[in-house]
Protein backbone atom coordinates (compact mmCIF):
# COMPACT_ATOMS: atom_id res chain seq x y z
CA UNK A 1 0.00 0.00 0.00
CA UNK A 2 1.13 3.68 -0.59
CA UNK A 3 2.46 5.94 1.95
CA UNK A 4 0.43 9.20 1.77
CA UNK A 5 1.27 12.22 4.22
CA UNK A 6 0.22 16.15 3.67
CA UNK A 7 2.65 18.48 5.27
CA UNK A 8 1.61 22.36 6.53
CA UNK A 9 2.81 24.65 8.79
CA UNK A 10 0.37 25.93 10.42
CA UNK A 11 2.40 28.84 12.32
CA UNK A 12 5.14 30.24 10.16
CA UNK A 13 8.64 31.09 12.40
CA UNK A 14 9.81 34.56 12.16
CA UNK A 15 13.15 34.85 13.12
CA UNK A 16 15.72 34.42 10.33
CA UNK A 17 17.23 30.92 9.50
CA UNK A 18 20.55 33.21 8.78
CA UNK A 19 21.29 34.07 12.41
CA UNK A 20 20.93 29.93 13.71
CA UNK A 21 23.78 28.49 14.93
CA UNK A 22 24.56 25.82 12.17
CA UNK A 23 23.81 22.04 12.56
CA UNK A 24 24.24 18.76 11.04
CA UNK A 25 20.94 19.26 9.11
CA UNK A 26 20.20 22.89 9.63
CA UNK A 27 20.09 25.11 12.18
CA UNK A 28 19.47 25.67 16.36
CA UNK A 29 17.29 28.43 17.05
CA UNK A 30 18.05 30.14 20.26
CA UNK A 31 14.47 31.56 20.97
CA UNK A 32 12.40 27.98 21.11
CA UNK A 33 15.18 25.92 21.96
CA UNK A 34 15.11 23.78 18.81
CA UNK A 35 16.59 22.37 15.72
CA UNK A 36 15.20 23.71 12.67
CA UNK A 37 16.02 21.41 9.46
CA UNK A 38 16.38 22.80 6.79
CA UNK A 39 14.66 20.87 3.90
CA UNK A 40 14.88 23.30 0.87
CA UNK A 41 17.84 21.03 -0.79
CA UNK A 42 16.14 18.15 -0.14
CA UNK A 43 14.45 15.64 -2.71
CA UNK A 44 10.72 14.62 -2.26
CA UNK A 45 12.08 11.46 -1.91
CA UNK A 46 14.51 12.63 1.07
CA UNK A 47 11.36 13.96 2.48
CA UNK A 48 9.29 11.09 2.12
CA UNK A 49 12.27 8.91 4.13
CA UNK A 50 12.80 11.45 6.94
CA UNK A 51 8.99 11.80 7.69
CA UNK A 52 8.40 7.90 7.69
CA UNK A 53 11.09 7.19 10.12
CA UNK A 54 10.43 10.03 12.17
CA UNK A 55 6.54 10.46 12.31
CA UNK A 56 6.27 10.08 16.26
CA UNK A 57 8.22 13.18 16.68
CA UNK A 58 7.46 16.79 16.25
CA UNK A 59 9.87 18.70 13.69
CA UNK A 60 10.84 21.63 13.10
CA UNK A 61 11.67 22.02 9.34
CA UNK A 62 12.32 25.03 6.70
CA UNK A 63 10.77 24.75 3.70
CA UNK A 64 10.19 26.35 -0.30
CA UNK A 65 6.72 26.52 -0.17
CA UNK A 66 6.50 24.26 -3.29
CA UNK A 67 7.75 21.64 -0.67
CA UNK A 68 4.33 22.07 1.50
CA UNK A 69 1.89 19.22 0.11
CA UNK A 70 0.84 16.21 -0.60
CA UNK A 71 3.34 13.38 -0.38
CA UNK A 72 3.06 9.61 -2.10
CA UNK A 73 5.42 6.75 -1.62
CA UNK A 74 6.33 5.97 -5.20
CA UNK A 75 5.32 2.12 -6.24
CA UNK A 76 7.86 -0.13 -7.28
CA UNK A 77 8.21 -1.38 -10.46
CA UNK A 78 6.78 -4.92 -11.49
CA UNK A 79 8.44 -7.52 -13.01
CA UNK A 80 7.06 -6.48 -16.25
CA UNK A 81 8.18 -3.50 -16.58
CA UNK A 82 11.45 -5.19 -15.74
CA UNK A 83 11.47 -7.25 -19.24
CA UNK A 84 10.02 -4.02 -21.14
CA UNK A 85 13.71 -2.15 -19.85
CA UNK A 86 15.61 -4.71 -20.62
CA UNK A 87 14.25 -5.06 -24.71
CA UNK A 88 14.39 -1.23 -24.98
CA UNK A 89 18.31 -1.73 -24.21
CA UNK A 90 18.29 -4.66 -26.66
CA UNK A 91 16.87 -2.20 -29.33
CA UNK A 92 19.24 0.67 -28.55
CA UNK A 93 22.52 -1.57 -28.38
CA UNK A 94 21.27 -2.52 -31.57
CA UNK A 95 20.26 0.67 -33.17
CA UNK A 96 23.94 2.09 -31.93
CA UNK A 97 25.85 -0.90 -33.61
CA UNK A 98 24.16 0.34 -36.97
CA UNK A 99 24.91 4.13 -36.54
CA UNK A 100 28.60 3.00 -35.61
CA UNK A 101 28.69 0.86 -38.23
CA UNK A 102 27.39 4.08 -40.98
CA UNK A 103 29.90 6.18 -39.06
CA UNK A 104 32.68 3.74 -40.44
CA UNK A 105 31.64 4.41 -43.86
CA UNK A 106 32.67 7.84 -43.46
CA UNK A 107 34.37 8.70 -47.27
CA UNK A 108 38.06 9.48 -46.26
CA UNK A 109 38.07 13.07 -48.33
CA UNK A 110 35.85 14.34 -45.33
CA UNK A 111 37.92 13.07 -42.97
CA UNK A 112 40.63 14.29 -43.90
CA UNK A 113 39.23 17.72 -44.92
CA UNK A 114 38.39 17.57 -41.34
CA UNK A 115 41.66 17.46 -40.10
CA UNK A 116 43.17 19.84 -42.43
CA UNK A 117 40.72 22.65 -41.00
CA UNK A 118 42.08 21.60 -37.52
CA UNK A 119 45.68 22.06 -38.27
CA UNK A 120 44.97 25.96 -39.47
CA UNK A 121 42.72 26.58 -36.56
CA UNK A 122 44.95 29.07 -33.58
CA UNK A 123 44.85 27.63 -31.04
CA UNK A 124 43.26 30.05 -28.14
CA UNK A 125 44.67 30.66 -24.27
CA UNK A 126 42.22 28.36 -22.20
CA UNK A 127 42.55 28.26 -18.42
CA UNK A 128 40.76 26.33 -15.13
CA UNK A 129 37.84 27.82 -13.64
CA UNK A 130 36.77 27.10 -10.32
CA UNK A 131 35.30 28.64 -7.09
CA UNK A 132 32.45 28.19 -4.50
CA UNK A 133 28.63 28.95 -5.05
CA UNK A 134 26.50 30.46 -2.10
CA UNK A 135 23.28 31.56 -1.38
CA UNK A 136 22.30 33.82 1.99
CA UNK A 137 22.84 30.74 4.29
CA UNK A 138 26.59 30.25 3.06
CA UNK A 139 28.00 27.43 0.70
CA UNK A 140 25.43 26.01 -1.75
CA UNK A 141 25.77 22.21 -2.70
CA UNK A 142 24.16 20.74 -6.14
CA UNK A 143 24.30 23.85 -7.89
CA UNK A 144 24.06 22.79 -11.88
CA UNK A 145 26.96 25.10 -13.64
CA UNK A 146 27.21 24.70 -17.70
CA UNK A 147 28.86 26.22 -20.68
CA UNK A 148 26.20 28.25 -22.66
CA UNK A 149 26.11 26.93 -26.03
CA UNK A 150 27.25 23.16 -25.20
CA UNK A 151 26.27 20.17 -22.71
CA UNK A 152 29.35 20.48 -21.05
CA UNK A 153 28.91 21.06 -16.74
CA UNK A 154 29.34 20.00 -13.48
CA UNK A 155 28.08 20.49 -10.25
CA UNK A 156 29.06 22.19 -6.84
CA UNK A 157 29.90 19.17 -4.14
CA UNK A 158 28.75 19.36 -0.52
CA UNK A 159 30.77 22.74 0.30
CA UNK A 160 29.69 24.70 -2.70
CA UNK A 161 32.61 23.80 -4.41
CA UNK A 162 33.45 23.47 -8.20
CA UNK A 163 36.10 23.00 -11.00
CA UNK A 164 34.74 23.23 -14.36
CA UNK A 165 35.69 19.68 -15.79
CA UNK A 166 37.67 21.57 -19.09
CA UNK A 167 39.14 24.67 -19.79
CA UNK A 168 38.05 27.64 -20.46
CA UNK A 169 38.50 30.46 -23.01
CA UNK A 170 38.25 34.55 -22.44
CA UNK A 171 34.53 35.66 -23.38
CA UNK A 172 32.76 31.85 -22.53
CA UNK A 173 29.86 32.18 -20.68
CA UNK A 174 29.00 29.90 -17.59
CA UNK A 175 24.97 29.92 -16.03
CA UNK A 176 24.56 28.93 -12.62
CA UNK A 177 21.35 27.41 -11.61
CA UNK A 178 19.48 25.73 -8.63
CA UNK A 179 15.47 25.11 -8.04
CA UNK A 180 14.51 28.03 -6.20
CA UNK A 181 17.28 30.49 -7.08
CA UNK A 182 17.82 32.81 -10.12
CA UNK A 183 19.85 31.63 -12.74
CA UNK A 184 22.85 33.66 -13.03
CA UNK A 185 25.03 34.09 -16.84
CA UNK A 186 28.27 35.14 -15.97
CA UNK A 187 31.37 36.15 -18.87
CA UNK A 188 34.50 34.31 -18.04
CA UNK A 189 37.73 36.81 -17.72
CA UNK A 190 40.86 36.52 -17.22
CA UNK A 191 42.78 39.78 -16.65
CA UNK A 192 46.00 38.39 -15.26
CA UNK A 193 46.03 35.36 -18.27
CA UNK A 194 47.08 33.15 -15.18
CA UNK A 195 46.69 29.06 -15.90
CA UNK A 196 43.73 29.04 -13.13
CA UNK A 197 40.97 31.55 -11.94
CA UNK A 198 38.60 31.91 -9.04
CA UNK A 199 35.25 32.43 -9.85
CA UNK A 200 32.73 32.85 -6.71
CA UNK A 201 29.18 33.31 -7.34
CA UNK A 202 26.00 34.23 -4.77
CA UNK A 203 23.04 33.10 -6.28
CA UNK A 204 19.59 34.36 -4.80
CA UNK A 205 16.37 32.91 -4.02
CA UNK A 206 13.11 33.71 -5.77
CA UNK A 207 10.88 31.36 -3.69
CA UNK A 208 8.86 31.93 -0.55
CA UNK A 209 10.50 29.89 1.92
CA UNK A 210 9.06 29.04 5.81
CA UNK A 211 9.94 27.69 8.66
CA UNK A 212 8.18 26.45 11.73
CA UNK A 213 6.73 23.36 13.28
CA UNK A 214 6.05 21.07 10.91
CA UNK A 215 2.20 19.49 10.85
CA UNK A 216 1.77 16.33 9.17
CA UNK A 217 -1.74 15.00 8.06
CA UNK A 218 -2.18 11.80 6.87
CA UNK A 219 -5.55 10.06 5.35
CA UNK A 220 -8.40 9.65 7.71
CA UNK A 221 -9.26 5.74 7.76
CA UNK A 222 -12.46 4.58 8.76
CA UNK A 223 -12.67 1.22 10.74
CA UNK A 224 -15.21 -1.51 9.32
CA UNK A 225 -18.70 -1.74 11.43
CA UNK A 226 -19.18 -4.68 13.37
CA UNK A 227 -22.24 -5.28 11.44
CA UNK A 228 -20.30 -5.26 7.59
CA UNK A 229 -17.85 -7.54 9.52
CA UNK A 230 -20.14 -10.03 10.45
CA UNK A 231 -22.09 -9.77 7.05
CA UNK A 232 -18.83 -10.90 4.90
CA UNK A 233 -18.03 -13.71 7.57
CA UNK A 234 -21.63 -14.80 6.67
CA UNK A 235 -20.99 -14.98 3.03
Amino acid sequence: MKSKFTLEINKPCSEKFSGFKKTELGGFCSSCQKEVIDFTGWSSQEIINYFNNNSNQKTCGRFNDYQLGSYVEPTKPNRLNYFKGIGVACLSLFSFGISNAQKENTPTEIVAQKLKNQKNTKPQNTFVVKGVVSDEAGPLPGVSIHLQGTTIGTETNFDGEYEFPRQLKKGDVLIFSFVGMDSKKIIVENKETAATISMNVTLESYLCVIAGEVSIKKPFKSKKSFWKKKFKNEK
